[in-house]
């Protein structure tokens, strides 16, 4: 059937009309910078191909913020205000303004005022939680015995690389710091590495596990999902898929039972730190497991940050109790002894201001405000360096109770110049070129993800 032409130019028109009201965004944001007088920087590849429908229509004369948000939110395009200058980027779900960071916070300290009221929530969130990362109830643990290779005299300590089988064919590396000599019960400290370059391989990590060895700790250094020696099972690029997110959470668990299974370990004295995706880590299994007895969450403590992978964030964990935030997943660890280490150059820079006030809120409840403590270092960077070991060395001997002494120069200064930095072909497990990985090992993602799916009931 044929239109009439009364009707085709009717549709004609209309077309016409619609396609006049949308304009390429790269145009849209010209005309915005000239209208407003201001700069906005973006790539290229962010707006090609882009197009904002009734263009002219979301523009707010008077609020600039507001034009933004309405020309940039239905294309998943967020933006960031920095010295002046609007920078855009891909909508990016854990990263939020300082400002809608403390406001979050504030709405969340305004759920509880007293202990009870805390607990109650503390209580629906772990509940939470665990079933976010789909780990309630907890997969059964393999029969197998953990894989350690031969041990390495250190001055003042000892090495061995260990694997665990923490799903059928799924394992985690790490290296394992004992002192070199000891008596009786020792403290136990598990250290989660970050997102630094060459994982636990890094010079900062290995020292950091050194030194708590010569002070009297053993310490466990592992990987992250889908980094390191776990990259003989899968892809680089698994890392950032969610289900990371409570692979990880698993493995912390099972790394804890097994160095809590240890003959010399004193179960009243664990601790946990972790830099940057370690602290993510360090924060989560702090709120989830009650074993652990002190914490250090290094450079990650932020009410507007939730990390920049999916294995700090991929799970709905943040989306429980209507939303939560990491401020709130920390102040979970309490009353026990905790020390936030935050720097001047990222996400950490408000905490002094922000979070800490809030986590000594929820302290104050239990009658335990010095038992939250911050060291805020205000002209440094995202990183666990000299100065952020020394502060945790100090708080881990005061509440661990570890010889300090033991890695202290003449002249009272921390000396960490016995923590040796190994090649990284030291720390391997199953051999330079991962021909010792047991013949059961799963390999890939999809192979992984139908054994998690039995082991948790899917």
């Amino acid at each position: 059937m044929f239109l009439s032409f009364v009707m085709y130019a009717n549709l004609f028109a209309q077309i016409s009309v619609d396609d006049s009201l949308k304009k390429p965004l790269k145009q849209v944001l010209i005309e915005v910078q000239a209208r407003f007088h201001v700069q906005i920087k973006f790539d290229e590849s962010l707006v090609k191909g882009q197009v904002v429908s009734f263009a002219d229509w979301r523009i707010r004369p008077a609020n600039i913020d507001k034009t933004l948000n309405n020309i940039l939110t239905p294309l998943d395009i967020s933006y960031t205000l920095v010295a002046g200058v609007y920078r855009l980027r891909k909508f990016d779900y854990p990263r939020w303004s300082v400002e809608d960071g403390k406001e979050q916070l504030a709405y969340l300290s305004s759920l509880y005022s007293d202990q009870a009221s805390w607990e109650k929530r503390k209580t629906e969130l772990r509940t939470c939680m665990y079933s976010a990362l789909q780990l309630s109830p907890l997969p059964a643990k393999p029969n197998s015995k953990p894989i350690i290779t031969q041990v390495r005299q250190m001055d003042g300590y000892t090495i061995e690389n260990v694997a665990i089988e923490t799903l059928p064919g799924l394992y985690v590396c790490g290296s394992l710091y004992h002192p070199a000599k000891s008596s009786g019960k020792i403290p136990v400290i598990l250290s989660p590495n970050g997102h630094f370059e060459h994982g636990r391989y890094n010079k900062d990590q290995q020292k950091l596990c050194a030194t708590f060895a010569r002070m009297g700790a053993m310490a466990f250094s592992y990987d992250l999902f889908a980094w390191g020696e776990s990259l003989l099972q899968f892809k680089d690029a698994d890392h950032n898929r969610s289900i990371a997110m409570s692979i990880q959470a698993l493995n912390s668990i099972r790394i804890l039972d097994f160095l809590l299974s240890q003959k010399d370990a004193d179960l009243q004295r664990v601790g946990i730190t972790g830099a940057s995706g370690g602290g993510s880590q360090t924060m989560l299994l702090s709120a989830l497991d009650d074993r652990l007895k002190v914490s250090a969450p290094v450079v990650m403590v932020s009410s507007y940050f939730y990390g920049g992978s999916h294995s700090e964030s991929g799970m709905p964990v943040h989306l429980c109790g209507g939303d939560t935030d990491n401020p709130e997943i920390a102040a979970m660890f309490a009353p026990k002894p905790q020390l936030v280490v935050s720097d001047g150059k990222d996400w950490t820079e408000h905490v002094p201001e922000i979070e800490f006030p809030y986590l000594q809120r929820v302290y104050s409840f239990y009658g335990q405000k010095d038992l939250i403590s911050n060291v805020h270092l205000p002209t440094e960077g995202h990183d666990y360096g000299i100065s952020k070991r020394k502060a945790v060395y100090a708080f881990m001997a005061k509440y661990l109770k570890l010889d300090i002494k033991a890695i202290q120069g003449t002249d009272g200064e921390i000396d960490e110049t016995k923590s040796i930095v190994e090649p990284e072909k030291a720390l391997y497990v199953f051999g330079d070129k991962g021909e010792r990985l047991p013949a059961i090992a799963i390999h890939g993602f999809d192979e992984m993800q139908k054994v998690f799916d039995k082991a948790t009931g899917k």
